[in-house]
């Protein structure tokens, strides 16, 4: 074979192998291509489904209104609402004096906590608190056990009360109890539990009164104190909110879970059955994580959670909205995604596939990612999920889906606070100038700026610009705790005597 058939032959077999590498170049092209259609295919769906028009959210408020007129007509109403009384009727207005107690129990921690009080002049004079763990086994212990391990910390946290604290001779110690579990209460002081949340199990608490079990236990410290308040975390919030802003009228927690509390009119109140406050005020415990409402835009994504959730069929707006469930709704989009588009690779990333691995956090975290080339999101992808080598179109389709879930929770959030408002009446321009406060707490309205700053919009939305200048929502830091300690002094047994 000649030299020229030799290089004849060259040439056409590298022209072959070229238009090899160009038919894959196109193929690889075309599948990219098709998945990503595929994935915005998806996408365009969500924005569908997620979508919250003013004009629903105006629907779910006028339905969170009627539920909440049904829970406070009666508990057999059927509402989605329980519309809980407090007994709180006498809400801090800054005139409180003397040395009070919290006991702040929500979860594997309690925070015990004292303050004294200066009256109108010197407000909030000093203040300290301790944090305590939990140990495991006390959680799924008997109720002798738990109740005992917190009356003895308290004891404790009372024997290291300075000179600075000052308890006039002859009274008792007041404490102000949060108690951030189901219970149906029976008085300002009293409650029977209804069941354990938050990984505690313990059968032979259910059904008592948790005020009678720390009472006994403290009895068995040798501490005496008198609960004088049992108040939940969200009337808590509510009445630190207060004691800071006599304007407060509501108050909206948004962390982990979501619950509201607000100040209702005690003649508004069918289901009451006792001679009225005289304040003529109750403050009613929401519980508007159950609230359902036809208008809510439940999706599939929503419905598998829930049915793979510890409570299926209940909590349905809490899942929606709160910071526990958000980053898990990504995830199952992202899974979706993932198996319909192929968008993390060929095979499904195993860790996208459990359940909760993806946390809110996260979520934030890669939804404010402002680098150019969203440097944030790649290594959550990694870290959380195990997915590296992100080309930046699927990472800005990633902050895309978390901005529609975070929105559409935002939102609905900020129709549950227009439904109380007009439930007030506090939703139109008022013909005196009344200004309006929500107090806020929780740790997804806190730290997840694009989240509040959507609500805060929505519910301006809501309202109108007249009528939303004069709506405030405060942030009201951890105010639970305090909320307690100034629950207790404002429901003092020591009320009209003379504090010197």
């Amino acid at each position: 074979m000649g030299k020229l058939a030799l290089y004849t032959t060259a040439a056409v077999c590298a022209a072959a192998a070229a238009c090899a590498v160009a038919v894959v170049v196109v193929r690889r092209r075309k599948e990219l291509a098709g998945r990503r259609a595929r994935a915005l295919g998806v996408i365009e769906e969500l924005e569908g489904i997620f979508a919250t028009p003013i004009e629903r959210l105006r629907l779910i408020a006028d339905e969170m209104v009627e539920e909440m007129q049904r829970g406070l007509t009666s508990d057999l109403s059927g509402s989605s609402l329980k519309m809980i009384l407090s007994y709180v009727d006498k809400l801090p207005t800054g005139d409180e004096k003397g040395l009070f107690y919290a006991l702040d129990l929500g979860g594997t921690n309690f925070r015990v906590l004292r303050v004294q009080l200066g009256g109108r002049e010197a407000r909030l004079v000093k203040q300290e608190y301790e944090e305590v763990s939990i140990p495991p086994h006390i959680m799924v212990g008997g109720s002798i056990e738990l109740f005992d391990f917190i009356a003895s910390a308290l004891a404790n946290f009372v024997a290291t009360e300075g000179e600075d604290f000052h308890l006039p001779e002859g009274r008792q110690r007041e404490l102000g109890f949060t108690f951030s579990f189901p219970v149906k209460q029976t008085s300002i002081s009293s409650g029977n539990l209804i069941k354990w949340t938050k990984g505690f199990s313990i059968e032979d608490t259910v059904g008592k009164d948790v005020v009678a079990e720390l009472t006994k236990a403290m009895e068995r410290q040798g501490l005496d104190m008198r609960v004088t308040a049992l108040v939940n975390d969200t009337i808590g919030t509510l009445a630190g909110g207060r004691y800071g802003d006599q304007d407060v009228v509501a108050a909206v927690i948004l962390g982990t879970g979501t619950n509201a509390a607000y100040v209702e009119h005690a003649n508004a109140i069918p289901k009451w059955d006792g001679l009225l406050p005289s304040s003529g005020k109750m403050v009613i415990n929401m519980e508007w994580g159950n609230f359902r409402s036809k208008d809510l835009p439940i999706t599939d994504y929503d419905r598998s959670l829930d049915f793979e959730s510890l409570n299926p069929g209940e909590q349905i707006y809490e899942k929606m909205i709160s910071g526990m469930y958000l980053g898990e709704i990504v995830r199952r989009v992202l899974l979706r995604i993932a198996q319909e588009a192929s968008i993390f690779g060929e095979v499904v990333p195993p860790r996208l596939e459990v359940p909760f691995i993806l946390r809110t956090p996260h979520m934030s975290a890669m939804h404010h990612d402002t680098s150019p080339d969203l440097k944030i999101v790649a290594a959550k992808l990694k870290d959380v999920l195990g997915i590296a080598n992100i080309p930046l179109q699927t990472r800005k389709m990633v902050v895309g889906v978390c901005d529609i879930v975070a929105k559409r929770g935002a939102r609905l959030a900020a129709a549950g606070i227009y439904g109380i408002l007009k439930k007030l009446g506090r939703d139109t321009v008022q013909t005196e100038k009344q200004k309006t406060v929500i107090a806020m707490d929780g740790g997804l309205y806190e730290h997840y700026s694009i989240f509040s700053e959507c609500l805060v919009d929505t519910l301006r939305e809501l309202l109108g610009e007249e009528a939303s200048s004069s709506v405030v929502i405060k942030l009201a830091n951890d105010g639970s705790g305090i909320g307690a300690a100034l629950l207790a002094a404002s429901h003092s047994q020591y009320l009209g005597f003379d504090e010197s």
